[in-house]
């Protein structure tokens, strides 16, 4: 009895200090925003956050960054031009001046190129809205560099309680590695919805109808 009273004494100390030590030497990391899914609209939304002065990480499943804007589906259906703003119109302007180095230009030149196609190039405006997967992704991965965000590639949730909540708070994620990321806001930017599945958020997918 006396040695498992020592041994209790002795541990006492190294358990305190791993409770009360900062969550990254738990194991964890913290954040101001997690978003979750490396589409391009959550590739904006860590940006976003990251230039606002917040501590945004990025958590993307798949290993592929963009979603469909750096899967192929790069003609941009464009009704006014003028409407683009924001970071938006910022990743036209960067697609824009990246095609105007004519290293760029493999099957045609830029000309001939603008000459059949006017409608996806507005010089006046500076943006291309039409473009190459490579392009794109060069793109967002170098908006997200500039901005410091940081990015954890192919690793989603944990199958089991991937969602950590307190009551009807998220408070943290647990991820596939083992990881755990902790923050103050988490955005599902994914497709699936997976995080917010996981943490039982009520949602609705496809149109409502007319009458609602």
């Amino acid at each position: 009895m006396k040695r498992v009273a020592v041994w209790r004494l002795a541990f006492l100390p190294i358990l305190a200090g791993w409770l009360f030590a900062a969550p990254e030497a738990r194991g964890e990391t913290t954040a101001d925003v997690v978003v979750y899914g490396g589409t391009a609209a959550g590739v904006m939304a860590a940006i976003q956050a990251q230039r606002s002065g917040l501590k945004a990480v990025l958590v993307n499943p798949s290993a592929h960054l963009g979603g469909l804007t750096t899967g192929g589906l790069g003609a941009t259906d464009i009704g006014s031009k003028k409407s683009i703003s924001g970071l938006a119109a910022e990743f036209y302007r960067r697609i824009y001046q990246t095609y105007l180095d004519p290293s760029r230009w493999k099957q045609e030149t830029r000309d001939e190129f603008v000459a059949s196609h006017p409608d996806t190039v507005s010089e006046d405006l500076k943006m291309q809205w039409f473009f190459e997967p490579r392009v794109a992704l060069e793109v967002l991965e170098q908006m997200l560099a500039e901005a410091g965000v940081e990015v954890w590639k192919g690793v989603g949730l944990s199958a089991e309680g991937g969602a950590v909540k307190s009551g009807q708070h998220l408070d943290s994620l647990k991820l596939e590695d083992g990881r755990e990321i902790r923050a103050k806001v988490f955005i599902d930017a994914s497709y699936e919805g997976d995080l917010m599945a996981a943490a039982g958020v009520r949602f609705v997918t496809g149109r409502e109808s007319n009458q609602e």
